[in-house]
C-alpha cells in the first residue's frame, strides 16, 4: 500500500507528470470507496491511464458523461460542435427535428443536443463495439437509439432523407501525426477514433459522399476538423453538392464546418 495521505498522493501524481495533481488527487480520493481502491486507481493513473476512464465520467457541455476503459474521451473543444448542432436543431421550423450522431463514441454530442433541444428522434452510430455500451448508457435514458456499424450502414433505412441534424466528430488526426499524441490517447483510446488517414480526412470524405441521401431538405451536416484541413474539406463537401460554411476557429485551431442540403431541388 503506497498511498498514505493526501500529500503523498499528490506527490506521486506530480512525479508521474500530472499537471493538475491536486485536483486529480481530490477526484481519485472521492471516487475510491476504500484505501485499497484508491491505491489501485492511483497506480493505474501513474501508469498513464486517462483520469476520465478511472473516474468513470467526464463533464462535457456542462453534463456528466459516462466513459470507461477503451472508449474515446470527448474533448472539451468539441463543445463548440455540440453548440452548433443545438443551434441547427433549434432552427428547424415547425416541428421537432430528427438528429443523428455518427462516430458517436460515448455519445457525448448527442447527449448535449438532446438535453438542449426536444428531438423527434435521436440516433447514434459507431463502428467500435467497445463504444456502444457507453453510448447506450448515456443516450438510452433520453430516448436515443444506438446502432453498431460503419457510418450510414449502421442506420435504419427509414432515416434516409429525414435527418435534420447530422453531426460527426469523426477522427481527423493524420496517420503520420498519431505518434505526436499524448500517451493517454495513443495507448488507451481506440485508433479508429483517432486515425483519419493520410491527411486526416478519410472518414470525412465518406461522410460527405453519403450525406445528401440522408439529410432532409434544409438539413445540416456538422463536423469538427483542424483549421489547416478546412480548405480541403470544403472542396470535398462542395463536390458532394452541399453548401459549405466554416465557422470561426477556436483558440486551438479546431474548426466546426457545416454543410447544408438545399431546401428544394432547385436551390
Amino acid at each position: 500500500m503506497h498511498v498514505t495521505g493526501p500529500a503523498a498522493l499528490v506527490a506521486r501524481l506530480r512525479a508521474a507528470g500530472c499537471v493538475f495533481a491536486e485536483d486529480e488527487a481530490r477526484l481519485l480520493a472521492g471516487t475510491a470507496a476504500t484505501p485499497a481502491a484508491l491505491e489501485e486507481l492511483t497506480t493505474r493513473r501513474v501508469a498513464g491511464e486517462p483520469l476520465e476512464h478511472l473516474l468513470g465520467t467526464v463533464e462535457f457541455a456542462g453534463l456528466p458523461v459516462a466513459v470507461g476503459p477503451g472508449v474515446f474521451v470527448p474533448r472539451q473543444r468539441t463543445a463548440a460542435l455540440a453548440a452548433r448542432a443545438v443551434a441547427a436543431a433549434r432552427a428547424v421550423p415547425g416541428r421537432r427535428p430528427v438528429a443523428v450522431e455518427l462516430c458517436c463514441g460515448c455519445g457525448a454530442v448527442g447527449l448535449a443536443l438532446a438535453t438542449a433541444v426536444e428531438l423527434a428522434e435521436l440516433h447514434a452510430a459507431d463502428v467500435d463495439p467497445a463504444a456502444l455500451p457507453w453510448a447506450r448508457r448515456n443516450l438510452g435514458p433520453i430516448g436515443g437509439v444506438v446502432h453498431g456499424g460503419d457510418l450510414y450502414d449502421a442506420l435504419p433505412g427509414q432515416l434516409r432523407g429525414r435527418v435534420d441534424v447530422l453531426v460527426a466528430n469523426a477522427p481527423y488526426v493524420p496517420t503520420g501525426a498519431l505518434g505526436l499524441l499524448p500517451p493517454e490517447a495513443r495507448l488507451h483510446e481506440p485508433r479508429t477514433a483517432l486515425d483519419g488517414g493520410d491527411d486526416g480526412l478519410d472518414v470525412h470524405r465518406r461522410i460527405a459522399a453519403g450525406a445528401p441521401a440522408w439529410l432532409a431538405p434544409g438539413g445540416l451536416l456538422l463536423v469538427e476538423v483542424g483549421r489547416d484541413q478546412v480548405p480541403v474539406l470544403t472542396a470535398v463537401l462542395a463536390r458532394a453538392g452541399l453548401r459549405v460554411r466554416a465557422c470561426p476557429p477556436e483558440e486551438d485551431g479546431t474548426t466546426v464546418v457545416t454543410a447544408g442540403r438545399a431546401t428544394t431541388p432547385g436551390d
